[in-house]
């Protein structure tokens, strides 16, 4: 008795502790600084300890600084860092900030790249892909933009455009660019460390050429919707004048790095606050945020800060109700009732005076009314749902080219079943159940084309399920719907193509916003992780005999030549990398990742593309300049492929001096110089003859001539590395290892 007594005293004081506590921050969270310069500022943005949300990169943390303005008059303007914001749009999760232009330009004939060609954002931001587009303006002028070195992205799109200027005449203002003067690209999604690069040999070359030259030309992130050109841009130099060197960018961020999921578990660090709001995982990376819900407003991230919105004060057209004075407000939405005496539907139709009748008639006939609507009611809402997704389905079906893929399978002799013992088109609950509802730990990779998941069929198949990314908003439409309507024929067109050596495509899905396809699962990874390391491997290269790399690059050399000449229609890959390129339990190579692949078409018109697509490094320069896809530009992609199997170096190393960060550049300068043993890996140059090296770096050479048209069919390639492999076999078993002996060491690194 005498504890509880001492107790009560203390739990007194504690308690009149907290409550202090608590008031006195509301006391501090009301005199916060809520606006900057014009510029509102909501939590959790916040100016002044305890008015932010606190976070491990102190995003939301901001300044009220002084900015110089027009003449001799200054302003204030809120900065995150050195980032400063225009805007903030909560419901959106976005911010608006300035943006440094990158310039190039001509000095005296010597050409130099202004400043601000990278930027480095705080982990809570990341460019809008959505809301941007990547901006180039000039004459010849050929930039792109793409993850930073550190960006951690291995294999990241990069995105380009080249504008051009043939004559002032096809110059004209406008919202868009049309490529005449101006150009713009989508933007790669997830970019928080971004880097812009210039072409140096078009931009250097063209300086002094044609009518139309300009001494400058521009490339920068903008957003789309405030940027609209001008034909002075090119012709003087107003962009930079009007603009200040600056432009608006739109960045997403997030509350909280985790999914909503994880965030719910953790409730202690869960950031919406509000009980009328909800979590929405971020659609640009990984990351959640706050919303109201539906039928409130406000801001979610504070203590009631979503509050309902009253829909029967509106007026006019917005007025909910088909009659005045018949809107009921209720919590998180409203009801439309006619007046006493009267009937109607007050949310569609008119109100009107009911006949006299008794009052027990009026009961029963209302309880009858009422039940038989409800029920009614109840069965049309569950009818028409199911019609709705029904419908849904199907639309996806047929833009994605789902009618014609049935033709295609009936001419092929399947008589118009959905499955074949060579394709099956897969619902997505099956793919959902195969990936465990597509689970982040089934994630074996992502890239520029969408997500790759590890699933397992129904009947035990290990498989690869990729979910594409959805068409670019840069796309023409025109062009975007012939690609959706002609996506099921493809598809099955690529699934006929049988060759050992490239992964084997089993179906898709059609029914969803965007397909899925089925793949083959390989597993033993990338030839670019086998070459230059990775997770597995603590990012230390493997010690591949010469051997294995020989007939690595031989068997993918018969896999091209295969797309290019025996495929009907023939295939062109678009994208051959050493991460597109896998690796079976056997290390025997399987190209995959037909994402960027095309129909070679009859015509050469029909190579044209609207905007390059590939992976800086591996892109065809010819391509790059005249938007022109060919078989030879596959050629080249392979050219770079087989430097990297030569000498265990990456194809583009942004690390790197200036003149080593191009793979192929520095093997075409050390062959010209003749310093080509010092670019060849050590450990290949121990265990073969100096004559056989000769040999493949000679075939790389070929491949990588400017003029696809000087550069060899995949077919001879790979006739021409058969040849040397059959030449080097005997030598190799003689002087260090058969390909016996070369799996036995790449199982070892396996096993490590």
């Amino acid at each position: 008795m005498e504890h509880r007594t001492l107790l009560l005293p203390l739990a007194v004081v504690v308690t009149t502790l907290l409550v202090s506590t608590t008031w006195q921050q509301l006391a501090s969270a009301a005199e916060c600084q809520r606006r900057c310069g014009g510029v509102d500022i909501p939590y959790p943005f916040g100016i002044g300890r305890g008015c932010f949300l606190e976070s491990p990169d102190m995003a939301f943390s901001l300044t009220c600084n002084l900015t110089a303005g027009d003449g001799n008059t200054s302003t204030r303007r809120p900065f995150s860092g050195a980032l400063e914001l225009l805007d903030v749009r909560l419901g959106r999760g976005q911010v608006r900030v300035r943006n440094r232009i990158s310039s190039w330009c001509g000095h005296n004939g010597t050409p130099s790249m202004a400043s601000g060609g990278s930027q480095l954002l705080p982990s809570s931001f990341r460019v809008s892909d959505a809301a941007n587009r990547f901006t180039v303006i000039g004459c010849d002028a050929l930039a792109y933009v793409g993850a930073d070195a550190d960006n951690g992205v291995i294999g990241m799109y990069s995105v380009g455009c080249r504008s051009m200027c043939p004559s002032a005449a096809r110059l004209a203002n406008g919202s868009s660019c049309s490529g005449m003067g101006c150009c713009q690209a989508a933007v790669p999604p997830g970019l928080s460390r971004y880097q812009v690069w210039f072409e140096d040999e078009l931009n250097s070359s063209s300086s002094g050429r044609g009518a139309m030259s300009r001494p400058c030309s521009y490339a920068v992130l903008v957003e789309a919707a405030a940027f609209e050109f001008r034909t002075t841009y090119v012709t003087t130099g107003e962009f930079m004048e009007a603009t200040g060197g600056q432009v608006p960018l739109v960045l997403d961020w997030v509350a909280g790095n985790q999914t909503c999921l994880e965030a719910k578990t953790q409730a202690a660090g869960y950031k919406c606050l509000s009980g009328n709001s909800e979590c929405v995982d971020s659609r640009n990376g990984p990351g959640y945020l706050c919303n109201c819900s539906a039928g409130y407003q406000g801001n979610p991230y504070v203590l009631n800060g979503c509050q309902d919105i009253d829909e029967c004060e509106q007026t006019g057209a917005a007025y909910p109700c088909s009659a005045p004075d018949t809107c009921s407000n209720t919590a998180g939405g409203f009801r439309c009732l006619c007046p006493a005496g009267h009937s109607g539907n007050a949310y569609t139709g008119p109100c009107e005076q009911k006949r006299s009748e008794r009052p027990w008639q009026a009961a029963i006939g209302v309880s009858v009314g009422v039940v038989v609507l409800a029920v009614g009611m109840s069965c049309t809402y569950a009818a028409q749902e199911k019609r709705r997704l029904a419908a849904i389905k199907a639309r996806h079906f047929r833009q994605h080219g789902g009618l014609l893929l049935f033709e295609e399978m009936k001419n092929k002799g399947n008589n118009g079943m959905v499955s074949s013992s060579s394709f099956t088109l897969f619902t997505r609950e099956e793919l959902r159940e195969a990936t465990g509802g597509f689970d982040e730990r089934h994630v074996l990779g992502r890239g520029g084309n969408g997500t790759v998941y590890r699933g397992t069929l129904r009947d035990g198949t290990a498989v690869a399920i990729k979910r594409c990314r959805a068409a670019a908003d840069g796309i023409d439409d025109d062009d975007g719907g012939r690609r959706q309507r002609e996506f099921g024929k493809e598809t099955l067109i690529l699934s006929q193509i049988n060759h050992k050596n490239i992964v084997k495509l089993y179906g898709c899905c059609l029914e969803v916003e965007v397909p899925m396809l089925v793949y083959q699962f390989i597993p033993n990874g990338t030839l670019y992780h086998l070459l230059h390391g990775g997770s597995d491997n603590n990012g230390e290269s493997a010690a591949v005999p010469f051997a294995v790399r020989l007939r690595i690059a031989h068997e993918t050399a018969e896999a091209l030549a295969y797309l290019h000449s025996m495929a009907s229609p023939p295939v062109i890959h678009g994208d051959v990398k050493s991460p597109n390129i896998l690796l079976d339990g056997a290390y025997a190579a399987k190209v995959s990742d037909f994402g960027a692949a095309t129909l070679a078409p009859p015509t050469d018109e029909a190579h044209l593309v609207t905007f390059v697509q590939g992976t800086c490094g591996y892109l065809d320069p010819e391509y790059m300049q005249t938007c022109r896809l060919t078989e030879k530009s596959d050629v080249y992609s392979f050219g770079v492929v087989l430097l990297e199997l030569l000498t265990s170096r990456k194809a583009l190393n942004l690390a790197a001096p200036d003149d080593e960060r191009s793979l192929a550049a520095s093997f075409l300068s050390a062959a010209r110089d003749g310093r080509l043993d010092g670019l060849l890996d050590a450990r290949v140059k121990g265990e073969v003859e100096a004559e056989v090296l000769e040999m493949v770096a000679g075939i790389a050479k070929m491949c990588l001539e400017m003029s696809g048209e000087r550069r060899p069919s995949m077919r001879v390639v790979a006739e021409e590395l058969d040849r040397i492999r059959k030449m080097s076999s005997s030598a190799l078993q003689r002087s260090c290892l058969d390909e016996a002996q070369a799996h036995s060491v790449l199982d070892g690194i396996s096993d490590r």
